[in-house]
């Protein structure tokens, strides 16, 4: 997953009239944006994981586990990543987030089909 350069990794201060201009409200906005957000986090997960599986040992002895410096590298570097809900906002606010709505009086299973 590609990480854009552009998104803050500290909190900042939204207008809550932004959010609502894509879905007409603001809490069906947040909805999708934390559906998003999961998403992104899950994949993060995979690939942190599949780097770190690299360095997994059978051994449980003492004297074979030493710290590895890349391991140490790869979770720093998935540490200083931005925060999957601030992922998943920006990419709301720039467009970049497909989703649909059931139709009215569809109930969800219907909308699915």
């Amino acid at each position: 997953m590609k990480t854009p350069n552009n998104v803050p990794a500290s909190i900042v201060t939204r207008n809550l009239s932004e959010f609502a201009d894509q879905t007409g409200n603001v809490y069906e906005s947040l909805a999708i944006i934390a559906k998003r957000a999961n998403q992104i986090s899950v994949t993060l997960k995979e690939e942190l994981n599949s780097k770190l599986a690299e360095f997994a040992t059978t051994v449980d002895n003492l004297e074979e586990v030493f710290e590895n410096r890349e391991q140490i590298e790869i979770s720093k570097y998935y540490e200083r990543l931005p925060k999957p809900t601030n992922l998943a906002v920006e990419e709301f606010l720039e467009g970049r987030v497909h989703f649909s709505t059931p139709a009215e009086g569809e109930t969800p299973a219907r909308a699915a089909e």
